[in-house]
């Protein structure tokens, strides 16, 4: 009896460690975007669908992989638009540099109106969702959640590497489904 309880528990402890998927409902944050001001997730879902994306943030450079995959997502930012999707990137980081380092990594980017970057110091968020990549120089596993208006996960891609990221082209092909 010890032993299946053990189990039990090892295998609840295991499963409860991994990243919200396809069919889990989204759990709801807080965090700043670059102006100071709070914003809610459930907030944007409530407005339509939201495309969630976890860049690595600042581990100690500017991630030119996420750098990369903003930059197609702008490129494509018509097709977000068409579909009525928000797209709310989470910028992470230690919290003495994430606000400063997530300006410096927009400054040189023009983000379409339905695209906000919110700031996640300490990992508030990432942790929550069980995507802290804890290894030196390393932040959070680069992730998408396409979310519906009642934060139900109907998308859910979480790399393991520093590549491995969605693209604007796979994001919008699941936004079409709707």
């Amino acid at each position: 009896m010890r032993k299946l309880l053990l189990l039990s528990f090892l295998m609840t402890t295991v499963m409860a460690a991994a990243p919200p998927g396809v069919g889990d409902k989204a759990p709801d944050f807080t965090l700043a975007d670059l102006t100071g001001t709070p914003r809610r997730l459930s907030a944007f879902a409530g407005q339509g669908p939201v495309v969630l994306i976890v860049l690595r943030g600042f581990p100690g450079y500017q991630c030119p992989l996420c750098n990369r995959q903003v930059g197609e997502l702008v490129r494509n930012a018509d097709g977000f638009a068409k579909a009525g999707a928000r797209v709310v990137m989470v910028y992470p980081g230690p919290r003495d540099v994430a606000q400063s380092k997530a300006n410096e990594f927009v400054s040189d980017k023009n983000l379409p109106q339905h695209f906000t970057l919110l700031v996640d110091p300490d990992y508030e968020m990432v942790l929550r969702y069980n995507l802290r990549w804890d290894a030196p120089k390393e932040t959070a596993y680069p992730s998408t959640f396409v979310l519906n208006r009642s934060g139900k996960i109907t998308f859910a891609k979480v790399s393991d590497s520093h590549g491995g990221r969605s693209t604007a082209a796979e994001i919008l092909a699941e936004l079409a489904k709707r």
